[in-house]
């Protein structure tokens, strides 16, 4: 354990050179200062905007701090274990690390989150590939598995789209995850996700593999600034269908807005008006639209629209084996966990942490 102990403190020394809390600092005093400003009130939006900036930044550079706080007093003690070891010493330091280390990686994993949108809610999109009934029935899974994380994680969680398979499953769904940071937590589950398993629609119980395509981005709301011709929009509305259950809404007004130029879509049936579909579906578009032209100019189109290849073998970020052993293992961290039926319930913590530092820039 004195060598646990010394490792830590050298893991959060670490952050000092990634996460600097001086410049900090000077974000927060140079926002600070624009709110100081006449006509700060007279553009609401961005008012709103800077101000709750402002607080996540305060809230990082809080978490930076206890974390500094933490890794002196553990040199501290690690300095003094060394110079002369003492059993009460050695156990104050134990009692130390272990009231804290829980806070710590919650706080280790919020502090990597510093993208540009990461602090966005987030709109996550489900699409069956290939596999059939088998892969409709793995969306509905990681439908499901997403619903958990939220709840497990006190965010929001609301289908916007939904359309069940004709036999099993989803064939298509579009939730919104509400909650600060939202986006920075799910953006690493972008990607092709395998399922391997003893499939439950195979009269021979052959083993299966399906695959599902997760598309993630940054739910932007009003900050999108973008002009979008009426002619370039094709606007469709019919009756919401499905299988039923617990994502069939009551109206009867769905809006599909297809963007043409790009072929971009987006689809709400779940708003209780024609109205409130379309101005939902609108926002949707927006976003989408939004991401895939700063992707272009940024030539990162890869990074946002990583997804957009075929949905089949080869492709994969993740696996998840349920037969004949279970282990779900991400192909870009290498990060695994046998704890399979804990990741099904919504235990994303290992995976997404992983994701983070692994995404960490040089």
């Amino acid at each position: 354990m004195k060598e646990k102990l010394c490792w830590y403190a050298r893991k959060l020394m670490n952050f000092g050179g990634i996460f600097d809390r001086e410049n900090l600092h000077i974000e927060i005093h140079n926002l600070e200062k624009q709110m100081e400003q006449p006509n700060f009130w007279s553009d609401q939006r961005q008012a709103r905007k800077i101000i709750k900036q402002i607080s996540l930044l305060k809230n990082d550079y809080d978490k930076i701090s206890r974390m500094t706080k933490l890794k002196e007093d553990l040199e501290t003690y690690v300095e003094l274990l060394h110079e002369e070891f003492s059993d009460n010493l050695f156990l104050e330091a134990l009692h130390l690390y272990e009231s804290e280390i829980a806070k710590l990686e919650k706080t280790e994993i919020e502090i990597l989150l510093h993208e540009k949108y990461d602090m966005y809610p987030a709109l996550l999109t489900l699409h069956p590939g290939a596999g059939g009934t088998e892969s409709m029935d793995w969306a509905e899974m990681l439908l499901r598995m997403y619903k958990l994380w939220a709840t497990n994680v006190n965010f929001g969680f609301r289908v916007i789209d939904y359309l069940a398979g004709e036999i099993a499953g989803t064939k298509s769904a579009t939730i919104e995850i509400t909650g600060d940071y939202a986006y920075g937590y799910l953006k690493g589950e972008a990607g092709v996700h395998r399922l391997i398993r003893i499939s439950p629609f195979n009269a021979q119980g052959k083993r299966q593999t399906s695959f599902v395509s997760v598309f993630v981005y940054p739910l932007l709301e009003d900050d999108i600034e973008l002009d979008i011709n009426p002619v370039d929009l094709k606007i469709d509305t019919f009756r919401a269908s499905g299988a039923g259950g617990q994502h069939v809404n009551t109206t009867d007004s769905a809006v599909r807005i297809t963007h043409l130029p790009t072929n971009i879509v987006a689809q709400c049936q779940n708003e209780r008006s024609q109205i409130q579909n379309k101005e939902k579906a609108m926002q949707m578009l927006k976003t989408k639209l939004f991401m895939y032209y700063e992707a272009e100019r940024e030539k990162e189109k890869a990074k946002h629209e990583a997804t957009k290849t075929e949905i089949n073998f080869g492709n994969q970020i993740r696996t998840y084996t349920f037969q004949p052993y279970q282990l779900v293992k991400d192909h870009r961290t290498n990060f695994e966990t046998g704890q399979i039926n804990k990741v099904m319930d919504g235990d994303l913590n290992g995976l997404i942490t992983a994701f983070l530092k692994y995404n960490l820039p040089e």
